[in-house]
């Protein structure tokens, strides 16, 4: 084939296909890596448990559609060794503590049973209720001790509060003092639902991105990122709007006059030590600006099954130009490092 007349979009899969080619295969390149084994890690992968779906049509809610075949499926599909599962929006919070924590047990048992059942394929964030902290506390030490989940899952509001409210702060000591991972999913904030009537847009086109921003603002300005360092956190989505607003959040950090006691390490600081997932941040616009704040160190895996699929989280990593050993870092590494109790 001559390469002067390769299209820009044929030269840029054949390069993510050579760029993926240490153990790692891209869908769609398989006659150029026959033999590749599976080896990405997914932290942002959705389950529905059948009670789930049972708990929310009780109160009038549902949920995306979802079954165990479709997620291995797409697995299978898509290079994914292994998914690190986490229940599916709207979570387990409808101010109702009693069925908080019983959404909370079920949806832990069953990761662990997939866990269990699938040697290798699946890891686990547990469900607590956050808001309920007898319940919660409860819940995490079930779920490290006797399930032995890989972190927990908690959504980027509850009732409108977000997660560095200090009425919080008792749950974060304790997930602080188990130095555990936090996995955090947005929801439509409280006060933003529905402004875009007629448009056909849906809150989570917008919302959601933002949300996950406003829940990095609450816990960097509160204190709590650094009242609770231990606590390793991963955001969605590249960070939602985070990169683009930083500008105006260093003018918050000049405006406030406390901020050495709530950022006593600086806003960069904490920005880096975050986590970021690629799910439905993957395309170029989102990769440049998150790579402009944070190393690739800090950036993992993520398709957001069932909402997207692998194939679309391949083709965006692998059309941005990382090299062979940032991919590599992004698909699986970076996860290890953080998990290390994940299959390697």
């Amino acid at each position: 084939m001559n390469p002067d007349r390769v299209s820009p979009a044929r030269r840029a899969f054949l390069a993510g296909c050579a760029a993926l080619g240490a153990g790692t295969l891209l869908p769609g390149c398989a006659s150029q890596q026959a033999g590749s084994a599976a080896r990405r890690i997914d932290v942002h992968h959705h389950v529905a448990p059948p009670t789930y779906t049972t708990a929310l049509k009780s109160i009038m809610r549902s949920h995306a559609p979802w079954s165990l075949q479709q997620s291995l499926e797409d697995m299978d599909r898509s290079g994914i060794a292994t998914a690190v599962t986490s229940l599916i929006n709207p979570g387990a919070w409808f101010g109702d503590p009693a069925l908080a924590r019983k959404i909370a047990r079920d949806a832990n048992e069953f990761g662990a049973r997939l866990m269990r059942d699938h040697p290798g394929r699946f890891g686990a964030f547990a469900t607590i209720p956050y808001p309920d902290t007898e319940g919660s506390l409860k819940e995490i030490e079930y779920a490290l001790d006797t399930l032995k989940v890989d972190g927990f899952v908690l959504m980027t509001n509850y009732g409108g509060k977000y997660l560095g409210d200090t009425a919080f702060w008792p749950v974060l000591e304790e997930l602080n003092r188990r130095k555990v991972v936090i996995y955090t999913h947005p929801l439509t904030a409280q006060c933003c639902g529905g402004l875009l009537p007629g448009t056909g847009v849906p809150d989570s086109a917008i919302e959601f991105a933002v949300d996950t921003t406003r829940t990095m603002a609450s816990l960097m300005f509160s204190g709590a990122a650094a009242r609770f360092p231990d606590i390793r956190w991963i955001f969605s989505h590249s960070g939602g709007v985070t990169p683009f607003l930083l500008s105006r959040f260093e003018r918050v950090v000049v405006e406030t006059k406390d901020i050495d006691r709530k950022l006593p390490n600086g806003l960069m600081y904490e920005l880096q030590k975050f986590y970021y997932d690629t799910a439905q941040g993957n395309h170029a616009g989102a990769l440049a600006a998150l790579m402009k704040i944070v190393p690739v160190s800090q950036v993992l895996y993520g398709t957001d099954f069932p909402f997207r699929d692998g194939a679309e989280v391949n083709g965006g990593l692998a059309a941005y130009g990382f090299s062979a050993a940032e991919l590599r870092a992004i698909n699986r590494d970076n996860a290890l490092r953080l998990m290390p109790r994940l299959p390697a």
